[in-house]
């Protein structure tokens, strides 16, 4: 994804949070950089923050392709711990999905399929 785009297909949002001119462009670059390495076709997310007591709420909305939306939540002291957080958190549904579906190919054994007795230990 060109750096040129970036900014139509990812929103990212505050209420009551300053967010200064450096966490924008973190968080579009880091969401690029996630969406490359699982699947490369990022067509939308969006990233509000929010404030809870003294704590910030970073909630993270991504959809690739054809996928369902995936959706992490994170609340910490920090904007940038808040948005890490949430993104690992996104990764990893991302990271699993990928899994699921190139697992479930066929010509690929499923392991729930084969039966413990024909198994190699």
């Amino acid at each position: 994804m060109k750096l040129e785009n970036i900014d139509r297909v990812i929103m990212v949002k505050s209420a009551d949070v300053e967010l200064g001119e450096a966490l924008p462009l973190h968080a579009r670059e880091s969401i690029a950089r996630v969406s490359q390495k699982y699947f490369g076709e990022l067509t939308s997310a969006s990233v509000y923050f929010s404030r809870e007591g003294s704590f910030i709420n970073c909630t993270l909305n991504v959809q690739m392709g054809a996928l369902k939306m995936m959706s992490a939540t994170s609340l910490a002291p920090d904007c940038y711990q808040a948005f890490n957080t949430a993104l690992e958190k996104t990764a990893k549904q991302l990271r699993r999905k990928k899994r699921e579906l190139r697992d479930s190919r066929p010509g690929r054994p499923n392991k729930a399929a084969i039966p413990f007795e024909t198994a190699r230990v």
